[in-house]
């Protein structure tokens, strides 16, 4: 499920419809689909996620809501993935039952922490640079490593990561890698995420 992980960023938008984008890269071979939105209003936050819920749906792909417990439960999404700043995992927990809850986390005390509140996977990151969280400070892979050593739920890396640099997290213990840029930046979408998904097979 966390092999090649989609994270979708609305500034790519103007070449075409969010969902458009999202079935291109279904249709390359993302495993997992994540909605991001830091700025839409609720209702057409809510419309969408509808709509590429239904999506995922028809490729049988998994699709994570962030962020927003309550449009992740009214869109039917299969789960919630949340930051260090959004809410305790342990309370996420409690809000989406037995539904997928993915934590974003820096450091091992942030991965140990968030495996015992009921998280069912960790986002590590940012790996690289990366223009998607200009505010982002950078994990080491030795990091990253030790995180997923730590916990016993899947590890993906996130954070600036393409096809010239996912090489670099071969051997570090990781399920999975997310990304955004790579994705959604690309003028061949589909193409893209067939050759990821071909380069993240390597890696894992």
């Amino acid at each position: 499920m966390l092999l090649l992980y989609a994270v979708t960023d609305r500034a790519w938008s103007a070449r075409a419809p969010l969902p458009e984008q999202v079935e291109y890269a279904l249709r390359g071979g993302v495993t997992c689909v994540q909605l991001r939105e830091k700025d839409l209003p609720f209702d057409a936050f809510l419309a969408e996620a509808v709509e590429i819920r239904s999506l995922c749906g028809v490729y049988h792909v998994p699709f994570i809501v962030n962020d927003d417990a309550e449009v992740a439960a009214r869109c039917g999404a299969d789960g919630l993935h949340i930051g260090q700043g959004d809410m305790a995992a342990a309370d996420a927990r409690r809000l989406v039952g037995d539904k997928i809850l993915g934590v974003s986390v820096r450091t091992v005390g942030q991965a140990l922490l968030a495996e015992r509140q009921g998280a069912d996977y960790l986002g590590v990151g940012a790996m690289f640079p990366t223009s998607t969280k200009a505010d982002a400070d950078s994990v080491s892979r030795e990091t990253l490593a030790e995180i997923a050593r730590a916990v016993k739920i899947p590890v993906v890396a996130i954070g600036g990561i393409t096809k010239y640099n996912m090489q670099e997290l071969k051997g570090t213990g990781i399920s999975g890698v997310a990304l955004v840029s790579a994705i959604f930046g690309s003028d061949d979408i589909q193409g893209a995420c067939a050759e990821l998904r071909v380069l993240a097979e390597q890696i894992i």
